[in-house]
């Protein structure tokens, strides 16, 4: 559903999917051709969320803020993963945030960096561009190959396609990426 909060209602044009169960509070912004998965709660209520174009938000994830000092700010083309905690942190762009990470308060994550599933990324924490990271705490682990950093705009570039074909844009047993049983 979509919350207006204190006079504030979250954002977005058709372009966006928004799946029937999602909750979306308060001032959240989402950019255009992003989606927003089954069961997501974005809780823009006692700060700013904004999430950039193309990026997708999956099943299960939890974005909030923190109290008057932190806003989540997620760039384009950003991918974060089933059942991730993104709370009050900066995401830039072309980001894959693996499934079941947690990003904690005033981290940056900068473009470019793939963080793996299962990983905690610690308050205040920076995760340089163009690097993988994995690990509670998150360690730098390698340089991100070019066919790894063309993966995130790969990634960005499916879920338009899925999204379009649950606003019924397209014809889903057309898209390559539907497989039927048998």
């Amino acid at each position: 559903m979509i919350y207006e909060f204190l006079d504030r209602s979250p954002q977005f044009d058709d372009t966006v999917f928004v799946a029937p169960s999602a909750d979306i509070i308060g001032d959240v912004a989402i950019g255009s051709q992003s989606s927003v998965w089954f069961n997501v709660t974005i809780r823009g209520d006692v700060n700013w969320i904004e999430i950039g174009e193309r990026s997708n938000v999956q099943d299960n994830v939890c974005i909030h803020v923190m109290n008057q000092t932190g806003p989540t700010s997620i760039g384009d083309e950003v991918t974060i993963g089933h059942s991730a905690m993104i709370h009050g942190c900066t995401i830039q762009d072309r980001v894959l945030v693996g499934i079941n990470t947690t990003v904690l308060d005033e981290a940056v994550i900068e473009s470019d960096v793939i963080v793996a599933a299962g990983s905690l990324v610690p308050p205040g924490e920076r995760l340089e561009s163009g690097y993988l990271f994995m690990g509670s705490p998150v360690q730098q682990k390698r340089k991100l190959t070019d066919d790894e950093i063309a993966s995130i705009k790969k990634h960005s570039e499916n879920y338009i396609k899925y999204s379009r074909a649950y606003q019924k844009k397209d014809n889903y047993e057309q898209n390559p990426f539907y497989t039927p049983k048998g």
